[in-house]
């Protein structure tokens, strides 16, 4: 699997735009770490991307096809897109799922957890439905770390509530401390990487 950096990937829908500023207001600009923000999209164009720009210093860029996945760059996926990786790139294919509730962050973490070598965050944020929750199992398999918002700090809580519910999310908090976090994990794992390049003596 090509990539070795982390990935982390903020999915949510309904209430998810105001999770997603404080979010990145919060993550500094250097950290190490591609975002990939996953909203449900109708097929309407989105200006998510343009609106996110004005609350962080990292690039943040609308997904196009074979478009590389970058460090401190966030990703904004499409209107009526399955987002996939392959190769260190992203791929956008049709929905697979043309009606009812949308399954795109689902679609999206399942693909990274088989495409991606790095390490993959999941943070679930307030939206309806269960989106993202039945590929939690597989990120925890493959060593990911899952996040979901605070219910009670959620527009709305259907999502973070599902993913919760599944026993695989790592911690429960406001989006704030998620970003903190993600800040502390990416840390310590940078000191150990230092540490364990130190000679021996």
């Amino acid at each position: 699997m090509k990539g070795d950096f982390p990935v982390v990937c903020v999915g949510g829908s309904a209430g998810g735009p105001g999770a997603y500023v404080t979010f990145l207001k919060h993550m500094p600009v250097d950290l190490g770490v591609a975002i990939v923000v996953v909203n449900h999209v109708t097929s309407k164009p989105t200006t998510l991307h343009k609106y996110l720009s004005k609350f962080t210093e990292m690039p943040v860029e609308l997904i196009t096809n074979n478009s590389p996945i970058k460090l401190n760059h966030v990703f904004i996926i499409p209107a009526n897109c399955d987002l996939h990786v392959l190769n260190g790139e992203f791929i956008l294919v049709a929905k697979t799922k043309p009606s009812g509730w949308p399954d795109v962050i689902t679609v999206f973490l399942r693909s990274v957890t088989q495409h991606w070598g790095g390490l993959l965050i999941a943070v679930i944020v307030s939206g309806f439905d269960d989106d993202g929750a039945k590929a939690l199992k597989e990120v925890r398999e493959r060593g990911g770390i899952i996040m979901a918002q605070a219910p009670d700090t959620a527009e709305w809580s259907d999502m973070p509530e599902s993913a919760i519910k599944t026993g695989f999310v790592d911690f429960v908090l406001p989006m704030e401390a998620i970003a903190q976090k993600i800040t502390q994990i990416m840390t310590e794992r940078l000191d150990q990487q230092l540490l364990a390049r130190q000679p021996s003596t």
